[in-house]
């Protein structure tokens, strides 16, 4: 019986039916070459078949490991006559011994450290005893990642799709690693610490494995392939869905007029709110290669005057219905002052023929063909779209990003985050921010998730009855949002939600609070910069640690550099190939300066613990210098907050003749006094300097339009305030 087997069911045999009935693409074969020494291969797991994928693809003479129920399946009995396998269970120390010994012997072990297959489509809990291996046996890791099998029939996630997506599979191999652990770490601590790492090796072969070189539509393409054409995957408030070939089409048709007015590799200017349209037209511009600026609506005429100037932006493309809601008839007159011409959706949809819409119908059919006949310009390369910083620290800045910064960025997140093509988005930030863009949009529709788009992230008693009413399981947003969110939503509103964002402002313990109190939703701090793509760092199901930012996404390098007169914490650094191609600046308008050997200094103070989680202390602009001691403005913040959690505030520095600094409060609370602020501090054992020594109360915190504070409006008021000599009692303290 053996025999017969091993003689029908050779390498060469069932490699070939594979690839004619599935279709596989082995990677990285390469880094097999002059393997020496101890080695352990470790695979993720999607399904039944990926052992045989490994037999049948990799060239090695292998030793697999296997669960003994599975092993007890008669459709598997046959396949373990072709390779040898152990029946193991990776919990007992006694089954981790032998294989210890059978990797020391010099066998090439396959084993899978999730342990059991998926159900998400993504990475699971990593069991120690793969790690106990790795480290005991000083093997060589070699990670073996494989992408598409988890769609099939063969998997438990797979298997509950009516229809199931067409994906071809891929089986990436990795060049070796080793465990980078301390020999000085023992028991407890140093089981945790290679798990971790073990975890970190295989998140880093599925970011890797991910497409980076291709353009954001290319991957649009490969989405609607993998998903199809009908089913709904965008919503917006007009509740009328749409699928990947409504927004293929729409995109087609619309890209087409543009070039009417603009021309492949132009700047131009996109101010809409989210929704299908929106959305549509920014992968119109793409489709035909014209690179769109989202310009902040929020920040006020001067800054977005200043982002058309810094991008040499010549037509702006937006809604009158959007112009007339929002009341913005004095922006659109100052802009064409300028000489910029605004170019209204509307007045594009009565140009378009019955002809051009015949024409993007077909061409949604064959995307790729037309796309690529269409696009001269597919470079991941280039830039894909423009967005600007805040100017939470002054005028804002044109950040241009790549398709391939995007498609890391997405890829470094989706390797963490166990969202699947089960789950829906409720997407709130605007696009034109850039968490919003690459969270919001980017993030499901290139993964083929359904996302549903609201155009205002404060309708506060709006929004919680619609992600009930949607059953979305995933929310990003900022603190400030979701700090409205709880205040307004019943109980039952969130029952839906999987996972919970926080980013682009500080995550208040008190917000944490609310909503596992009140909806059972853990909220989860997330970090990063426009100029990042933007996310760094996040929390997750996996690795969690309240009152951080989470842990290093996948592929990014970190430096620390001291600054004077801080201890607590160093300036942060970062590189990856999410790092923005570079700065736009008003001073050089359309010239991208790319950072510095690839670095991006975030100006933020933080420290990272052993775990590699980090903790943000303060931007290093954010500290004022009072009688020779540096002392945190976001520190001051925190403090505060924890006297009157239920209010808003804010802490700037302002020039002092004797001490150098001093701070000034701004608060939502009325009635603040110097001797609470004093005897609180004192008590969390903060000096004197610490506390501030002007207050001025506020009815409403002055916010930017992402939800964050107005930092230079604040610095500006300060400053005037501080420089008066008629100061009201009223409305600042001594």
């Amino acid at each position: 019986m053996k025999k017969i087997i091993n003689l029908l069911f050779n390498r060469t045999i069932v490699s070939s039916m594979i690839n004619r009935f599935i279709g596989v693409k082995v990677n990285g074969l390469e880094n097999l070459k002059n393997l020496e020494g101890n080695v352990l291969f470790i695979a993720n797991h999607n399904s039944f078949l990926d052992a045989v994928l490994i037999w049948a693809f990799i060239p090695e003479k292998l030793c697999f490991t296997i669960s003994p129920l599975v092993a007890k399946k008669w459709w598997v009995k046959p396949f373990l006559h072709l390779a040898k396998f152990f029946p193991v269970d990776s919990t007992k120390p006694m089954a981790v011994k032998s294989i210890i010994e059978e990797v020391r012997k010099g066998s090439r072990v396959v084993i899978y450290p999730e342990g059991r297959i998926t159900t998400t489509g993504k990475i699971m809990k990593i069991y120690p005893g793969p790690a106990i291996i790795a480290d005991k046996s000083n093997a060589k890791i070699v990670p073996i990642y494989i992408e598409g099998s988890q769609y099939s029939f063969f998997s438990h996630f797979g298997s509950k799709f009516k229809v199931r997506p067409k994906s071809k599979i891929t089986v990436n191999v990795f060049p070796p690693a080793k465990l980078k652990i301390p020999d000085s770490l023992r028991g407890e601590p140093r089981k945790k610490a290679i798990t971790r790492e073990l975890y970190d090796i295989l998140t880093n072969a599925k970011y890797f494995s991910a497409p980076l070189k291709q353009t954001i539509f290319d991957s649009l393409i490969d989405a609607s392939k993998l998903i199809g054409r009908k089913k709904a995957v965008i919503e917006d408030i007009n509740r009328k869905p749409a699928g990947y070939g409504l927004l293929l089409t729409m995109s087609f048709i619309l890209g087409k007029q543009f070039l009417k007015s603009g021309k492949p590799g132009e700047y131009v200017g996109f101010m809409l709110p989210n929704s299908i349209a929106a959305i549509a037209t920014f992968f119109g511009f793409q489709a035909f290669g014209m690179v769109p600026c989202m310009l902040n609506f929020s920040t006020g005429i001067k800054n977005m005057l200043s982002c058309c100037k810094a991008a040499k932006i010549k037509n702006v493309y937006t809604s009158r219905e959007f112009i007339a809601k929002i009341e913005f008839g004095e922006v659109i007159e100052a802009m064409e002052k300028e000489g910029i011409k605004i170019i209204y959706l509307e007045d594009i949809k009565k140009q378009i023929k019955l002809k051009d819409k015949l024409i993007g119908l077909a061409a949604s059919f064959f995307p790729r063909t037309y796309y690529k006949k269409n696009n001269p310009l597919r470079n991941p390369e280039k830039p894909s779209v423009i967005l600007f910083t805040s100017g939470s620290e002054g005028v804002p800045k044109g950040v241009a990003l790549s398709h391939e910064n995007i498609q890391a960025n997405t890829s470094q997140v989706s390797s963490v985050l166990p969202y699947s093509l089960f789950d829906s988005f409720f997407m709130v930030l605007p696009i034109f921010h850039s968490f919003g863009l690459t969270a919001g949009m980017m993030l499901p529709l290139l993964s083929g998730v359904k996302v549903f788009y609201y155009p205002s992230p404060l309708h506060y008693r709006v929004i919680p009855e619609l992600i009930y009413d949607t059953n979305s399981t995933l929310i990003f947003g900022t603190d400030t949002f979701f700090n409205g969110y709880a205040k307004a939503a019943h109980a039952y509103d969130f029952y839906s939600i999987k996972i919970a964002v926080v980013g682009a402002e500080k995550l208040k313990e008190d917000t944490v609070k609310k909503f596992f109190d009140n909806f059972g939703v853990r909220v989860m701090g997330g970090y990063g910069a426009t100029e990042t793509s933007p996310v760094i760092s996040v929390n997750t199901h996996m690795y969690y640690k309240r009152d951080t930012v989470g842990r290093v996404l996948p592929g990014i390098e970190v430096r620390l550099e001291d600054v004077p007169g801080i201890e607590d914490g160093k300036r942060l650094f970062v590189k990856g190939k999410n790092i923005m191609l570079g700065y736009i600046r008003v001073e050089n308008p359309g010239v991208i300066v790319p950072p510095e050997n690839g670095w991006y200094d975030t100006g933020d103070i933080v420290s990272i613990d052993e775990e590699g989680f980090i903790r943000i202390k303060g931007r290093a602009k954010r500290f004022a210098k009072i009688a020779g001691e540096m002392i945190s403005l976001t520190a001051v913040e925190a403090s505060i907050l924890k006297i009157w959690p239920d209010y808003m505030h804010a802490v700037v520095a302002v020039p002092d003749e004797k001490k150098g600094e001093q701070l000034v409060l701004f608060t939502t609370r009325e009635g603040t006094v110097f001797n609470e602020i004093t005897s609180s501090f004192k008590s969390q054992g903060l000096s004197e300097l610490f506390v501030p020594k002007k207050i001025k109360v506020l009815k409403e915190m002055i916010l930017m339009g992402n939800g964050k504070v107005d930092y230079v409006a604040l610095n500006q008021s300060a400053g005037e305030l501080f420089c008066s000599n008629s100061v009201a009692a009223a409305s600042i303290q001594d």
